[in-house]
């Protein structure tokens, strides 16, 4: 098997001179490269805290039996009655909106690490 090289006849100096410039041009073609949108991941459906916490196997439970429209109806008047008992709470010792908030954030948050938000 030979082996050929081919050497190329354009000196380093009229290279830089900018004589082939024109045969470079005319071999390279321009490509077109299309920019995509940019994926984006779906968010989940599911619930993050479904079995995390002492209480989530009481409330998936609950749930499963009661269905969930009926437990969601609930959930819903059980944490607007927990944000009434916080705000009355806070009107009583004084606490401005600001305090209040951070208690219902708080609240929240305890929630789901017990489990009640699974």
């Amino acid at each position: 098997m030979a082996i050929t090289t081919s050497i190329s006849t354009t000196s380093f100096s009229s290279c830089v001179g900018g004589e082939d410039y024109g045969m470079l041009t005319r071999k390279v073609q321009p490509v077109n490269v299309g920019i995509g949108k940019a994926v984006r991941s779906r968010p989940m459906m599911g619930n993050v805290n479904e079995g995390k916490g002492l209480f989530a196997p009481i409330v998936v439970v609950t749930r499963n039996i009661v269905g969930k429209k009926r437990f969601n109806q609930l959930r819903g008047k059980a944490i607007a009655l927990h944000s009434q008992v916080i705000t009355e709470f806070c009107k009583s010792i004084g606490a401005d909106q600001k305090q209040r908030q951070g208690l219902i954030r708080l609240a929240k948050k305890n929630g789901e690490r017990l489990g009640f938000l699974a």
